[in-house]
């Protein structure tokens, strides 16, 4: 068996396990029980000659070898699935982008720039999807997405090691700063010392986040009273007086009454970036229209 005969059911799987960073997620993703997704990623390495993904603690990491798969079968679908709509008379979708985009990036970002773009390009349909950086990172290599929003913390590494690498421009920096209860202590100043927070009560992300929402130089256990995965649930959280959390100075768009932002001061300086990132080739033109009003809207708001 060659790789010219792999199966188109291989190279799907393949990439979805690409994307997903782990053959179980990618099971799910697919309806295929895990051990289908094995037999298959197993039946490619086969054809390959060679191993496509290194198996790890904490998932999957694509081979150089499995960097070319992906990459080429990223290709080879979207062909073929082109084929299949024009088989089925369904007009071609020539006009179709899709983005990628961590969560408060859905705040003010995408939303501004969806429609300052449908404004000037009405035919150009975008589809878009949140996820984690990690996630979007690897839907980028995976070909699943032609952009994407990440976000970025000290020190500022590249989103990922592999090659070639992606195509980064930063679109914005800002301080991260704290939310917290218009009744808090707090609130009557326009910045606290880190030496202040210690002992608060803190609103963090779930599971492996726990402290995303925690300000990073604590110098103390800190004191996780609530979880809450999404931003916007977060916030009301902290405007019903249950806590106070992190917050990047672009939710204030979005701040529910009783929750003030405010400065910290003190200890490292906590920066974050914005990033747009995409795979390093010419881009179709409404994937440039879309990336000039993401950088548009970006820039009259920087």
């Amino acid at each position: 068996m060659t790789f010219t005969d792999a199966s188109l059911t291989a190279l799907r799987v393949f990439r979805e396990v690409a994307e997903r960073g782990t053959l179980t997620a990618a099971a799910t993703a697919l309806g295929y029980t895990q051990s289908a997704v094995s037999r298959q990623i197993a039946s490619l390495e086969r054809a390959a000659g060679t191993p496509l993904l290194e198996r790890r603690h904490d998932g999957v990491r694509l081979t150089s070898a499995g960097r070319i798969v992906v990459r080429r079968a990223a290709a080879a679908i979207d062909q073929v699935d082109a084929a299949a709509r024009e088989l089925a008379g369904i007009p071609e979708e020539q006009g179709t982008v899709r983005l990628g985009w961590f969560a408060t990036a859905g705040v003010w970002l995408v939303p501004r720039a969806l429609a300052a773009l449908r404004e000037t390009h009405p035919g150009i349909t975008v589809i878009t999807r949140e996820g984690s950086t990690p996630a979007l990172v690897r839907a980028l290599r995976a070909g699943t997405v032609d952009l994407a929003l990440l976000a970025s913390a000290p020190p500022f590494r590249a989103p990922d090691t592999e090659t070639p690498p992606l195509e980064i421009h930063t679109l914005a920096e800002r301080s991260l700063r704290i939310a917290v209860p218009t009744t808090h202590p707090f609130a009557h100043a326009d910045v606290v010392d880190i030496a202040d927070l210690r002992g608060q009560r803190w609103i963090a992300g779930p599971g492996g986040e726990q402290y995303m929402g925690v300000w990073p130089g604590l110098d103390e256990r800190p004191q996780i009273v609530h979880t809450a995965r999404d931003w916007l649930a977060k916030l009301h959280l902290v405007a019903a007086g249950l806590g106070i959390t992190t917050a990047p100075t672009a939710l204030t768009f979005a701040l529910p009454p009783g929750v003030r932002i405010i400065a910290v001061q003190g200890g490292p300086e906590e920066q974050r970036r914005i990033l747009l990132a995409r795979l390093p080739r010419p881009l179709p033109e409404p994937v440039a229209r879309l990336s000039a009003a993401i950088r548009a809207v970006a820039n009259d708001h920087g």
